[in-house]
């Protein structure tokens, strides 16, 4: 980690175009349904000097969820579920970040939904680093972290003939990240979405 930090030290920022932040859970015990918030706002601030405190933050808008079916948005905004009135945002704000082994790291700190706040420890993987062609220097990351849903007060459900539920109290966070780095020097404002 050292060594990339000493390379890439400094501000990042997650260009939304290109990285998805999602979710997944089990429908009436058989499917799966998958999903995703379009509208957020993300960094990452790397130390060089102390590794452990380079930082991750994240501040997702809950009313932009999507899963392709408007009616189900429609209910996870409302009080059965993410209550995005009273609670429009899912914040992450990382305390500490550990080197696993080469390339794979543990992002720990609070995570925030429906005003219910958390620690959580997620996996994260260093897919790499390039310039793109508009001269940004992009890094990309991946990971992922399954959480009870009802730890954070989202208990809506209805039971099956089967006995089991229509909807799994287990929901995995699907991160797939592009990071620009910011850097003095020529480069268009606009590049993340010139870059399409």
């Amino acid at each position: 980690m050292a060594e990339l930090l000493s390379d890439y030290a400094g501000q990042w920022r997650f260009d939304p175009a290109h990285t998805r932040i999602g979710f997944s859970t089990r429908h009436a015990m058989v499917t799966k349904v998958r999903g995703a918030f379009n509208d957020f706002e993300g960094s990452i601030t790397v130390d060089a000097d102390n590794p452990e405190r380079s930082q991750v933050r994240l501040s997702v808008d809950v009313a932009s969820i999507d899963t392709r079916n408007a009616d189900r948005d429609q209910h996870l905004r409302t009080n059965d579920f993410f209550d995005a009135p009273h609670f429009p945002k899912i914040t992450f704000v990382s305390s500490r970040v550990d080197q696993v082994d080469e390339g794979h790291f543990i992002v720990s700190g609070d995570v925030t939904i429906k005003g219910i706040t958390k620690e959580i420890s997620i996996p994260i993987d260093f897919i790499g680093v390039d310039r793109d062609p508009m001269g940004n220097l992009r890094a990309g990351f991946e990971g992922s972290r399954r959480i009870d849903r009802q730890d954070f007060g989202l208990k809506w459900n209805t039971a099956l003939d089967s006995g089991g539920v229509l909807v799994s109290d287990k929901i995995t966070l699907e991160f797939e990240v592009s990071a620009i780095k910011n850097e003095d020097g020529p480069g268009p404002a606009g590049a993340a979405q010139a870059a399409d």
